[in-house]
């Protein structure tokens, strides 16, 4: 059995034990309807049902069609899912975003739990039975009285259709949105698994699967990417290099977060200051400064302040500062759902004047090389060469070339909300958010984490 099974399995373990709710398995919430445990070494006797696959035309930029009766049909009494799945996301995203940033110590990092989730969750839908066991252990998703050689297999456009729900809780109006879209590029003449193809829909707002002709890589490159550029909005530009004229599946998901602040963070007392990115170099930053009540917590165990920012009704942001003396590494190994789960229980309200440094953030992250970081075992299992997709396209083999997340977050300063007179009597403390610094972005009412990051540098 692999080794990263037992993390797994502790994970959801612990997403059964939050007070006040009676533990389900994950299994029983998402599984098939009348699910057996089915072989691994007997070939499905079921015809894949597939799909033709547009050729690319740069004249024709509107998503794919999509039966929306059907999808709002799917969507129906989803609440109950969305608790349990968030815990499994959450877990699953703390490892990739360790395994991430311990890659990029001195780099800016961000990663979206949810959309990396969707994204293998998408995949899932086309794996075969022996690959999609490995999908549903790495996920949280398996059936514990599975056999070694049979697996039990969950319904992914359930998963899927719980985590849109998850983000369209966060969707407040015109400043608070999350935008996520899905592209999948494939050669000419494939046909692929309507299967997959629903699941980009479940998954995204937008979709765009397409072929095109890779036998002349740097054509191809520049296709795909003038696509990709103009049907995200300009948001995403020259992200596929390095193409093979034997690709099979090109794939990209985005997350575009874009929010205010809550509350109004006086413009007019942002200034430049210095940001000390270590301990020998500096730079200057812009910083906004606010002076009102706050949730915070002074965690002296771990050596850190939280503060709580509220964003839309529904999200806000976990902002960790490491004490002087500790650095940011130390507190990102310690990471846990049931840690911050304790620091947000933990928070009382205080009167604060926060400095924080103007920051938007976005990038381009590898699943291939996130699941490499975590354990080469794993990659190569899910995408790489152990790898098989049997289910995602009648051309065999099939594999997944390209597996890339491109995270975007964009926060006003302006705020939705200004902030009544201060509260009299009453000295605040003095918070300034100038070295490299952790934070989350987390849907309130589910407690999934749409974001995790770290800024290193506010001027990157």
């Amino acid at each position: 059995m692999l080794r990263f099974i037992p993390l797994l399995f502790c994970c959801c373990i612990f997403a059964g034990s939050r007070a006040n709710r009676v533990y389900v398995h994950p299994f029983s919430l998402f599984s098939l309807e009348n699910v057996s445990c089915e072989s691994l070494q007997t070939q499905t006797t079921k015809p894949l049902q597939t799909i033709a696959v547009s050729p690319m035309d740069m004249n024709v930029l509107t998503p794919d069609s999509r039966d929306m009766s059907q999808v709002d049909t799917q969507r129906q009494n989803i609440t109950a899912r969305t608790a349990v799945l968030a815990e499994l996301l959450n877990s699953l995203g703390l490892r990739m975003y360790q395994a991430l940033s311990g890659k990029q110590q001195s780099s800016n990092t961000l990663i979206s739990p949810v959309n990396t989730y969707g994204s293998l969750v998408t995949l899932y839908l086309g794996a075969s039975r022996k690959t999609a066991r490995i999908y549903q252990f790495l996920l949280g998703l398996s059936k514990d009285t599975d056999h070694d050689d049979c697996v039990s297999l969950v319904d992914g456009h359930k998963v899927l259709q719980t985590l849109q729900s998850i983000n369209s809780l966060v969707d407040d109006g015109p400043k608070d949105e999350i935008l996520t879209q899905v592209w999948a590029f494939t050669g000419p003449g494939t046909q692929l698994s309507g299967d997959f193809v629903q699941g980009t829909q479940d998954f995204s707002d937008d979709s765009f699967i397409r072929s095109l002709d890779f036998s002349n890589t740097q054509e191809a490159e520049q296709q795909v990417n003038s696509f990709v550029e103009k049907t995200s909005g300009g948001k995403i530009k020259s992200i596929f290099t390095e193409l093979n004229t034997s690709s099979n599946l090109l794939f990209l998901s985005s997350f575009n977060f874009q929010g205010n602040w809550r509350t109004v963070l006086q413009p007019e007392k942002t200034s430049e200051q210095e940001f000390y990115v270590n301990e020998t170099t500096t730079v200057m930053a812009p910083l906004m400064t606010h002076t009102g009540p706050y949730h915070y917590l002074n965690d002296k165990g771990r050596r850190c302040t939280v503060v709580k920012l509220s964003l839309s009704k529904r999200s806000y942001m976990l902002l960790v500062l490491p004490h002087e003396g500790t650095t940011l590494q130390n507190i990102e190994s310690n990471l846990r759902s049931e840690v911050m789960s304790s620091w947000n229980e933990k928070l009382q309200e205080g009167l604060l004047e926060l400095s924080l440094p103007k920051f938007s953030m976005s990038s381009v992250n590898s699943l291939h090389e996130v699941l490499t970081n975590m354990d080469p075992e794993v990659e190569a299992r899910l995408l790489g060469a152990e790898a098989e997709f049997n289910q995602l396209s009648n051309t065999k083999p099939f594999t997944v070339d390209k597996a890339l997340n491109k995270v975007v977050f964009e926060m006003s300063e302006e705020g939705t909300e200004v902030q009544g007179k201060t509260q009299e009597g009453g000295i605040p403390l003095k918070l300034s958010i100038n070295r490299p610094f952790f934070f989350s972005v987390i849907e309130g009412d589910s407690g999934a984490i749409l974001m995790l990051g770290k800024v290193t540098n506010p001027t990157l």
